[in-house]
């Protein structure tokens, strides 16, 4: 999905050419997370240079996806490249540490037409020896499809590969190819809210012993403005998959627009399984650039 899952499959074990990794002192490490930092700072100026040039032509706003499980059935603006970025931190639960640098770069060619692919540039995990290696995370191509309903409630359909690019310990994917269909539903609700309501199906490539090949992800998010800039948001999501245990997650962020052509959020997530990570911490941008 868009924005940060509710929890990473649980890290398999290091094969040969992974267990030869070298441990991160903590000083890289540091440096690996300031990296969203710079990212941010690049994408804003970036944006605004774009912009400059495209005065004769009202800029669209933003539409950010991340952070949430959820996406909503609304394309970005058409002709505009919409780049996401950030940072999260998941710790405690049955999982290890783990700390990404998720991206997305998403572009719609019609208001009902548009492609994204989502990744992570940078993983941060534990070794069996406890130390910090990092990687590149897995990568996933979208084709999505919107069906308006009025002017405030539309359907979505996206079709989602997930590709392995990531070595075993940075994963998130079965590690081989998986298939995703993604239902969406989305509501304006009165003049200040907004729900968006996910169910996906996942077909995925590699399962282990006793567990099911169709995984089910599930997730509802109700979002209010606050004003013009700022903005909240609530969701609750969740996994389901024959011979895994089941993950539940309590989402709570607030973004704020600083602009038409940027967006900032954070905010923290709180597992509620065992199976979930115990609590996730995350910050991010939105930003985009004029292709057409």
């Amino acid at each position: 999905m868009a924005g940060e899952a509710p929890e990473p499959r649980e890290a398999q074990p290091l094969s040969e050419p992974t267990a030869a990794l070298q441990p991160l002192p903590h000083v890289w490490r540091t440096i690996f997370l300031r990296l969203l930092m710079c990212l941010s700072i690049a994408l804003t100026f970036g944006s605004e240079v774009a912009l400059a040039q495209e005065t004769s032509v009202e800029a669209p706003v933003v539409t950010p996806y991340r952070p949430s499980v959820s996406t909503p059935a609304a394309l970005s603006a058409p002709g505009w490249l919409e780049i996401e970025a950030g940072w999260f931190s998941a710790n405690g639960g049955a999982l290890p540490r783990r700390e990404a640098l998720p991206y997305t770069f998403k572009l719609a060619f019609t208001p009902d037409w548009g492609i994204r692919v989502d990744g992570e540039a940078v993983v941060l995990v534990p070794d069996q020896e406890g130390q910090t290696v990092a990687g590149f995370g897995d990568t996933t191509f979208v084709l999505k499809r919107r069906f308006a309903v009025d002017d405030r409630s539309a359907f979505g359909l996206e079709l989602q590969v997930g590709t392995v690019t990531a070595e075993p310990p940075f994963r998130s994917s079965s590690g081989r190819t998986d298939y995703t269909v993604n239902g969406i539903y989305s509501v304006d609700i009165g003049d200040a809210y907004h729900a968006d309501f996910n169910y996906s199906l996942t077909r995925l490539g590699a399962v282990g012993p006793a567990e099911g090949r169709d995984q089910k992800l599930w997730a509802a998010a109700l979002s209010r403005t606050l004003g013009t800039r700022w903005g909240i948001m609530g969701e609750i999501s969740g996994t389901d998959q024959t011979g895994v245990a089941r993950t539940r997650q309590f989402l709570l962020a607030a973004s704020f627009t600083s602009k038409r052509s940027v967006s900032w959020d954070f905010g923290v997530a709180r597992g509620m399984t065992a199976a979930s990570p115990a609590w996730t911490l995350f910050a991010g941008v939105t930003t985009f650039f004029r292709l057409f």
